[in-house]
């Protein structure tokens, strides 16, 4: 899974000193297409102030709903491939950058309103929240700490910032940073923890506070100024992002299994279109949990029998999905003699209840033996293709593509009626999406947790992706990468292009 969550509200707070004369503490910048943060030391006077200090603090918030509808089903976020990014965009317009920074995210204790102002100049626009208000609906709530800076442990009262709390292993600092050499970079921050606990109900679901470390907010130098795209700027692509991944890839072994080598089996159960757990014997039992289901395979004389159990993806069982797990060797006796003659052996696949009772499916498997060749170091030549896209997508869909990739170096015979040819299944293919306009890589191939790993099953190779990950109006290509023979392979231009429309 790679979801990018955009910003549902974004702003800036400030108490920069306007003219010399006062402060702008209750200008509110809620509209404007940056997110700015500054720290000036005595750049002004303020009344008989001579060496002020002046400062922004940002403040963003995420819809995690998307998140919220699929934990306890697709979604364990306690899984250890889980990944949240926190990706701002850096705005270069010609202006002074500082260097050798840090800026710390701190997750917010309580709501705060955009507000509709967008003067950055004069700071004149007046609105919630500033840098005294967090929101005024019926009434206004202030900040408990002007600049919203009363911070303190998870579950203390009248906190503004959580800067540490037990997540549920002891007490620990829950705010994240991340340095800047040159003060070009974008910000890019590793929040897993932070939507974890929010996702879990330890903390509340306000967003983030990103400022300058504590330190470098209260020393004598002035640091002007950093700018990010806010979620209001004219590039859909430089927007505030939430970043999430997880390894959510099914890999059926069908089409793949081979003699000697662990692979894994799977069997779905649907009642009347919709994914269901089978119900078994005249009780109608539900058929669920672990070591509920049995797998035997028979070929000739031999058969083996496999506990299966219902699927998981992390520590959540997933409804009317079972998989079995198992090796079985190639010097098995009964099985010998037809492996030496074709390489292969085929099996009847049975799947059904642990007491061997209640039959539930009838398949049949082909196992291979393991490819061996004289040493050959050149790649496949694959053409791949996705073959269920459409021209148009709608921005709320959730996609299914179904991927085919064909060996078109292999040695192909003649023949006189037509032949099906099936898709070669890569364990280790990631899809990536970029921009067809612009070209700019949108959903990079993401090989550390399997973000955009694509499943396997009996039918070849596919992907899940949700749509609302991507700015509607734009065209977009895939591209993927397959893992294979120890090199890894990318294949652009793929033959699919799809428009996304809201």
């Amino acid at each position: 899974m790679y979801r990018i969550l955009t910003a549902s509200k974004d702003t800036y707070i400030t108490n920069k000193v306007i003219n010399n004369k006062f402060r702008a503490t209750d200008a509110n910048v809620g509209k404007a297409g940056t997110l700015d943060l500054f720290k000036l030391y005595a750049e002004t006077t303020s009344g008989s102030d001579t060496s002020p200090t002046e400062i922004s603090r940002v403040l963003i918030k995420f819809d995690l709903g998307p998140l919220k509808a699929l934990t306890g089903t697709l979604l364990d976020f306690s899984h250890t491939s889980f990944k949240c990014t926190l990706r701002l965009t850096d705005v270069y317009g010609g202006q002074t950058t500082p260097s050798n920074f840090t800026l710390i995210a701190f997750p917010l204790s309580q709501s705060f309103d955009e507000g509709s102002g967008i003067d950055i100049v004069n700071f004149s626009d007046l609105d919630s929240c500033n840098f005294i208000t967090a929101s005024a609906t019926t009434t206004s709530t202030n900040w408990f700490h002007t600049g919203a800076n009363n911070q303190g442990l998870l579950g203390s009262d009248n906190l503004d910032i959580i800067s540490s709390g037990n997540l549920g292993n002891g007490v620990v600092n829950i705010w994240k940073s991340q340095v800047f050499s040159d003060g070009a970079e974008d910000l890019s921050i590793d929040v897993t923890n932070i939507i974890s606990g929010t996702l879990a109900g330890q903390i509340p679901d306000h967003g983030f506070r990103i400022s300058y470390s504590g330190s470098q907010e209260t020393d004598t130098k002035t640091r002007f100024v950093k700018r990010f795209s806010s979620r209001h700027a004219t590039s859909v692509h430089n927007r505030p992002k939430l970043i999430v991944t997880y390894d959510d890839a099914v890999i059926d072994h069908h089409k793949s299994f081979f003699f000697n080598l662990t692979g894994s089996l799977f069997l779905n159960n649907s009642h009347r279109g919709q994914n269901a757990n089978i119900l078994s014997g005249t009780a109608a039992a539900t058929v669920s949990g672990t070591n509920s289901i049995v797998l035997r395979l028979i070929s000739g004389s031999y058969s083996g029998s496999f506990t299966g159990s219902q699927h998981k993806i992390g520590d959540n069982f997933i409804t009317g999905v079972y998989s079995a797990s198992f090796a079985v060797s190639e010097f098995e006796t009964a099985l010998r003699s037809e492996i030496v003659n074709a390489a292969s052996a085929t099996f009847t696949e049975i799947w059904g209840s642990t007491d061997s009772t209640v039959g539930y499916h009838t398949g049949s498997l082909v196992i291979n033996s393991v490819n061996r060749t004289s040493f050959n170091n050149v790649p496949k030549r694959l053409f791949v293709n996705v073959t269920n896209v459409k021209s148009i997508y709608k921005f709320s869909e959730k996609v299914r593509f179904r991927v085919y990739a064909e060996d078109i170096s292999r040695t192909v015979k003649a023949v006189k009626t037509p032949i099906d040819t099936p898709s070669e299944i890569f364990i280790k293919m990631y899809y990536q999406i970029r921009d067809a306009d612009s070209n700019r890589v949108v959903i990079p191939f993401e090989t550390k947790s399997n973000g955009t790993r694509l499943s396997t099953d009996s039918d070849g190779m596919y992907f899940d992706f949700y749509m609302d990950s991507l700015a509607s109006g734009k065209t977009y290509i895939f591209d993927f990468l397959i893992s294979d023979g120890g090199s890894d392979q990318v294949y652009t231009n793929i033959p699919a292009k799809f428009k996304l429309e809201k």
